[in-house]
């Protein structure tokens, strides 16, 4: 148990992905190891979110690009995002279009992203819906590859024109340039109109706003497990069925 503990503690954690925010990255139904020791350790890294002590021990900031755990900075609720902004940088979006630093982010559409309809990707938006070779239902979401300075290059997803009839009356397409105090991050969802991240304000259960680097948990490391939802407790036939085998073992 104690051996459990100190691994859990300051090697890896488990974090199973809650919704699609971050698609094509992470599909909800993923499991992931989360490396704890390249940011070093705070209260957020904790077995329980324990408070042992203040601040963060080895402490180091992560870099652009990295996909992170983290406390929800309202009700320290578990969530992952991806590192846009660091301590001193502009973020704005505009158009859809991500700027840092006053520049724009290269972004260059690529091959639709196309993943099953299941239980955990119903495909909600309807105009995306269609069919593989073989009949099955698919979504087939529009894809762009990003790139930011320093060479992060990574898949988002972005449909058009956001909504902008929140309860915030944020238009996340065309947001007022921030500057990141020091000690924070600036985070997004790869899936760009289904994230509720630092571009809407913080608070629980929705938007994340600037985050406390000290929030940190650790970096998304590999993909341990990945279910899409139709599996039955009843049938443990299905439980294989409903596993995407493919993805275990894949990086973040």
């Amino acid at each position: 148990v104690i051996a459990v503990l100190l691994f859990r503690t300051f090697v890896f954690g488990m974090f199973s992905i809650p919704s699609e925010s971050m698609l094509p990255t992470a599909l909800w139904g993923d499991y992931l190891f989360t490396e704890k020791w390249p940011y070093g350790y705070s209260q957020a890294s904790m077995p329980f979110d324990l408070k042992l002590f203040d601040g963060r021990i080895l402490g180091d900031v992560p870099e652009r690009g990295d996909v992170v755990v983290f406390k929800h900075p309202v009700d320290r609720e578990a969530y992952i995002k991806r590192v846009i902004g660091l301590p001193g940088d502009t973020v704005q979006v505009k158009g859809g279009a991500l700027y840092l630093n006053g520049a724009a982010v290269p972004k260059v559409r690529v091959a639709d992203f196309v993943a099953p309809i299941t239980p955990y990707d119903p495909c909600r938006i309807v105009r995306f819906r269609s069919a593989a070779k073989d009949g099955t239902p698919v979504c087939r979401y529009p894809r762009f590859r990003e790139t930011l300075p320093g060479g992060a290059s990574y898949g988002v997803l972005d449909f058009g024109a956001a909504d902008s009839n929140n309860p915030w009356g944020v238009d996340a397409d065309n947001t007022q340039a921030v500057i990141v105090p020091e000690d924070e991050l600036f985070v997004m969802g790869d899936n760009r109109d289904d994230s509720e991240d630092s571009r809407f304000p913080s608070q629980a259960g929705a938007g994340v706003g600037l985050l406390p680097i000290d929030n940190v948990v650790g970096r998304a490391a590999v993909i341990a497990f990945s279910t899409d939802g139709t599996a039955s407790w009843l049938n443990p036939v299905s439980w294989f069925r409903a596993a995407r085998w493919r993805r275990i073992g894949e990086t973040m």
